[in-house]
């Protein structure tokens, strides 16, 4: 199977999937606009506000870190993985723990060429968390990394099992061509301008995120007679560009093309803080919009069910994406779900990573996807049982 062959085979199926959503969404937004009350209104502002406050500018303070160390180090990872046969499996492991999918999608190239078994895949796909992690790290440091070495604790024991069970050469693969994933839209053009600008804003959005933090009431001590609420305007229209920068591209339909660690920082930074924080943004409109408008108390409502909870995170895990994963992040913050359904899900969860597995091989996705079902249910019903009860 070649890069052509996996291309025409499911990025046509993402891209449709995206459209038909990001057309219902518009559809929904423009419907609301002319029927909408000034309270729904507020809150609306009020939650693209927050998003781009709390969790946007971390986001790409954290993206900017991680995306500088990996284009200044210029670690050779793939050599060291095929140089290291018998530490394949903890190197794979490691790879699937950083953050975003990049890690996982590296080792799923050398399954591809046959130079990893799938042991190998299924380390790397359970130790990986996707996006989300960003999101984790920017929000709560000392929990993301707690995650992520969960993760690759899990998933080096899950890659070790699976091998000792299975052996080596268990659906190994041989001639495939490399596959990348990491893709930006080639029909798409991006505006160095509009770039720039985005840069501009996220600057003193990052200041205004952390003194946020420290729970400094920004819009009072920048209260004036021109703005009501001025850093929540301001929050509220940058994050609304990141959301439009995001969904724009989504909608025109565009074509992916190879592209990774070599493109700019600044543009990778950009794309990439986008398209979390567009997630983040439904995420938190959507909690928001349905306590208002429907009355109901997530919360009580989750914790009603608290046993189901983690399963629940679990399940949403099998999806392939990092959306939805982003969504369950977003509720372990807001403190509507515990840490064991976040941990559950960062187990359960392949992020990007699954779509090039299901098209290069979709039996062996299956198969490591039920596998990482198995550690996900253990580890975190042992942290619910364990520390929560």
């Amino acid at each position: 199977m070649n890069y052509n062959t996996t291309q025409t085979s499911i990025y046509p199926f993402i891209i449709r999937y995206q459209q038909i959503f990001s057309y219902l969404f518009l559809f929904v937004g423009v419907y609301s606009f002319f029927y909408i009350d000034n309270q729904t209104w507020e809150i609306i502002k009020s939650s693209i506000a927050d998003a781009y406050i709390a969790v946007t500018s971390f986001v790409a303070g954290t993206l900017l870190f991680f995306y500088t160390l990996e284009k200044y180090l210029k670690i050779d990872i793939k050599k060291i993985l095929l140089n290291r046969p018998k530490l394949e499996v903890f190197l794979s492991s490691f790879l699937g723990a950083l953050p975003g999918c990049g890690g996982a999608i590296i080792v799923l190239t050398q399954y591809s060429r046959g130079k990893a078994s799938f042991g190998s895949v299924v380390a790397a796909l359970t130790a990986t968390m996707g996006d989300a992690a960003f999101l984790l790290i920017a929000r709560e440091p000392l929990t993301g990394l707690l995650i992520l070495l969960i993760g690759f604790i899990v998933g080096y024991v899950s890659g070790l099992l699976v091998n000792s069970i299975h052996g080596k050469s268990f659906m190994k693969m041989n001639g495939c061509d490399l596959i990348r994933l990491n893709c930006k839209p080639s029909n798409y053009k991006t505006s160095k301008t509009l770039d720039f600008f985005w840069f501009a804003l996220i600057i003193p959005g990052i200041i205004f995120g952390i003194l946020s933090a420290f729970q400094i009431d920004l819009d009072t001590y920048f209260s004036n007679d021109i703005i009501n609420k001025p850093i929540t305007f301001f929050g509220f229209f940058a994050g609304s560009l990141c959301f439009v920068m995001w969904i724009i591209p989504i909608i025109s339909g565009y074509k992916y093309s190879p592209t990774g660690p070599d493109e700019k920082i600044i543009r990778r930074t950009v794309s990439d803080t986008n398209f979390i924080t567009g997630w983040v943004i439904l995420a938190f409109l959507a909690y928001e919009l349905t306590v208002h408008l429907g009355g109901f108390n997530l919360e009580t409502i989750f914790k009603s069910y608290y046993i189901f909870i983690p399963l629940i995170a679990i399940l949403i895990g099998f999806l392939p994406g990092c959306g939805p994963q982003i969504l369950v992040t977003t509720l372990y913050l807001n403190g509507i779900i515990p840490l064991s359904a976040q941990i559950g899900n960062a187990i359960s969860n392949d992020g990007d990573a699954l779509f090039p597995a299901i098209a290069l091989h979709p039996k062996a996705a299956f198969i490591a996807t039920i596998y990482s079902a198995f550690p996900a249910i253990i580890v975190s019903y042992g942290c619910l049982f364990i520390f929560e009860f």
